[in-house]
């Protein structure tokens, strides 16, 4: 390895936001990036390739591909703990997921508008993703989904089981609203579905943002990269802290084959974390000032917001028995992988246009259906704190869900409405669609069906906004483009710095986020440089 490490460019992770990152910037031959991924490449992998075991990757907790850890008691959910991990290995959390491709929509995009600008303007989100993804599915609006892009996405499956279309059929008598054929179509963002959107190539293997945006024609297997790419990647290279001068980043100290390196930015440093960039931040300096004395760091930017704002969706389940005779996903195609959903508003329509609840349909083989039932717009808010100067000590990630009394409510709510009234017209539709867990009865009582709730809640990785986008005066640690507040060449990119809850799953956001921080950071860059030129030419004709 170089005695001395220097790079335009460093970045920290190979999640969706850090890979897009790397091979945008890098696509300037000029440009020298250096990535560093704290886990090995496992694309190849069986349980990461394979899609069939995408649930089964969180439920085994296979550990050689995630981060171990665990948050702490949930005083709204009777002091239960859940895990606190995403993926330990190239791809990051697009690594390890479920593979659902779900776009924010209009509604979200236009608060992040309303706070931060054109930038990130629902019209120009679609513009990005339409560059970002490869749709190999059905749409009503091509005009609105991209196909030449790297990321493949397949919509599955071709042929809908008899299971999904009984689902799906009691969702719309249910709710009223229609079957839609294509949710990131942003004119047909509500109503019920027979086929999700997968990362997934066309024959069903798992897509990441590591064989998207990091394959062969970008990177060899040696960390190079490729036909003049001056692009590194340091695998099995964990961050430790930035290195500051003056308050502006300059590298980075990670921790390699037990040693500590430094490697040096000309430029700009760029953490894409995700769930581990507010530690990294505190690690560094930037952070409430009492908690960084507390844990022994000295203080570049006093900012009380980092690692504040912490938002999660709610998870939870209905379990309906089944018809024996339908199965959840066709014979020749069990990398679909789900049995129909839907994306609804809240149930009492304080907005009927916009996204509040996702429900997602699990099947069994002549067993049971479930209904994975999430609360898009929580408004409970949690916090990341680190005990001490420790890069490897663990945060103490408080998630703080149902601490908002009106969360509880408004899951209820989706039990006492939709599950009820979903249940009525599938047991209409088949008698032998009986809802079992809860039962009728615990819906209709309000006191077991809050105690069902609480017993029975699910952790999902939908982790956002602990590096808020946004003025610092309105809770921000990083502006419309990233930049960490109260330094330089500093920035964050990744679903931690996601301003307003987005309605779905968050990968999807945080590719957008990669992508069109990138473009300014070139865009930027550029701009600098010509100003440079124009100086010099300026003064020699003086």
């Amino acid at each position: 390895m170089e005695r001395k490490l220097i790079f335009d460019y460093i970045i920290v992770g190979t999640g969706p936001a850090g890979a897009v990152i790397a091979k945008t910037l890098s696509d300037d031959k000029r440009t020298s990036v250096l990535v560093l991924e704290a886990g090995g490449n496992n694309d190849k992998d069986k349980p990461i390739s394979d899609s069939t075991m995408a649930s089964e990757l969180e439920e085994q907790f296979f550990p050689q591909y995630f981060w171990q850890g665990e948050g702490v008691p949930q005083a709204g959910l009777d002091d239960r703990m859940f895990e606190w991990t995403t993926g330990r290995l190239l791809g990051g959390g697009s690594s390890i997921n479920g593979e659902q491709y779900v776009r924010p929509t209009g509604k979200v995009l236009k608060e992040w508008e309303r706070l931060l600008g054109p930038l990130w303007s629902p019209n120009r989100a679609v513009l990005r993703f339409k560059r970002l993804e490869k749709y190999n599915g059905n749409t009503n609006n091509a005009s609105a989904r991209g196909y030449r892009g790297r990321i493949d996405i397949r919509q599955a499956p071709l042929n809908p089981t008899s299971m999904a279309k009984k689902l799906v059929n009691a969702i719309e008598r249910a709710t009223g609203f229609p079957e839609i054929l294509d949710y990131n179509n942003p004119k047909t963002t509500i109503g019920p579905f027979t086929r999700w959107q997968l990362y997934q190539k066309p024959n069903g293997r798992r897509e990441s943002s590591s064989t998207a945006f990091l394959s062969s024609d970008v990177l060899a297997l040696n960390g190079r990269g490729v036909n003049g790419r001056k692009l590194r990647l340091f695998s099995d290279s964990t961050a430790l802290r930035v290195i500051f001068s003056n308050k502006r980043a300059r590298g980075v100290e990670f921790l390699k084959n037990g040693k500590r390196i430094i490697a040096h930015a000309r430029k700009k440093v760029i953490i894409t974390a995700g769930i581990n960039s507010a530690q990294l931040l505190m690690l560094s300096g930037i952070g409430s000032a009492k908690i960084l004395k507390e844990a022994g760091i000295r203080c570049i930017f006093h900012n009380p917001n980092v690692g504040k704002s912490l938002r999660n969706h709610t998870l939870n389940f209905a379990v309906f028995q089944s018809n024996p005779s339908d199965r959840p996903l066709p014979s020749n195609d069990p990398n679909a992988l789900y049995t129909g959903g839907a994306f609804l508003p809240d149930p009492l329509k304080i907005d009927g246009k916009r996204r509040a609840v996702q429900i997602l349909g699990i099947g069994s083989e002549g067993d049971t259906l479930t209904l994975g039932l999430i609360y898009l717009r929580p408004k409970s808010r949690g916090s990341i704190k680190i005990q001490n100067k420790d890069p490897l000590k663990i945060v103490l990630a408080d998630e703080g869900f149902l601490d908002n009394p009106s969360d509880l409510e408004a899951v209820k709510n989706i039990y006492k409405i939709y599950v009820k009234n979903i249940a009525a017209e599938l047991v209409s539709i088949d008698p032998t669609y009986r809802l079992i867990s809860p039962t009728p009865e615990t819906i209709e009582d309000d006191t077991e069906l809050e105690q069902f709730i609480k017993e029975n809640f699910d952790h999902n990785h939908h982790q956002q906004s602990s590096l808020r986008m946004a003025p610092l005066k309105n809770g921000g640690v990083v502006d419309r483009r990233g930049n960490v507040h109260g330094v330089k060449d500093l920035i964050v990119a990744d679903a931690s710095i996601i301003p307003f809850t987005v309605d779905g799953n968050t990968s999807a956001a945080a590719y957008l986020i990669g992508y069109t921080i990138a473009k300014q950071v070139i865009w930027l860059d550029k701009r600098k440089q010509r100003r440079k030129i124009r100086e010099r030419f300026e003064n020699s004709e003086e």
